[in-house]
């Protein structure tokens, strides 16, 4: 058995409607995935399965998230060799402490060229900042505004495939399958 982390792009339906963390956990457990857990209310999962290709996985999780739910959603898979690597890669140590809030992390399906980063980083404030680390995006957010232009242009048009995720639910996903390695 190998432990796998699942982020969902969005479970947003619009008109106030989200898909519910234990109606996301009994669709992975109708799959027959094991030991499936959530973490907070924003797509993550983390689950068990045989050793298999995550492209295998996303295009099942995607599959059946559309039959359950009626909208097709990009799910990016990570080992949890992969998501501990990801986790212990954060470029931004020192504003990861002081804002974990603030700081996150664009898991892309696949990896980022580097001279796509020229791009960001000419969207970003004079306070914020932009790495890419192992094909992933990694962004420190500006404190004294209220939106930042950087998540709109690390968009699927541009980028590919993806979803972000802040340092503090990296953290918490790589405790949770880190216990499991």
């Amino acid at each position: 058995m190998q432990t796998y982390v699942a982020l969902l792009y969005s479970i947003i339906f619009g008109e106030g409607r989200r898909v519910v963390m234990s109606d996301l956990k009994a669709m992975a457990e109708g799959l027959g995935l094991r030991n499936v857990r959530t973490l907070v209310a924003t797509g993550n999962l983390v689950f068990e399965w045989e050793d298999t290709s995550v492209t295998a996985l996303e295009d099942r999780l995607e599959a059946a998230f559309e039959t359950a739910f009626g909208r097709h959603v990009d799910i990016v898979v990570r080992s949890a060799g992969d998501w501990l690597k990801l986790a212990s890669c954060n470029p931004f140590p020192a504003e990861s402490v002081e804002a974990g809030d603030q700081v996150a992390v664009r898991v892309m399906r696949k990896a980022v060229a580097e001279d796509a980063i020229s791009g960001l980083q000419a969207h970003a404030a004079e306070d914020e900042k932009v790495l890419l680390v192992g094909g992933d995006i990694w962004l420190v957010f500006s404190r004294e505004r209220p939106s930042s232009r950087l998540l709109a242009a690390a968009n699927h048009k541009r980028m590919g495939i993806g979803t972000s995720r802040n340092w503090n639910t990296v953290r918490k996903l790589a405790e949770m399958v880190g216990s499991r390695q």
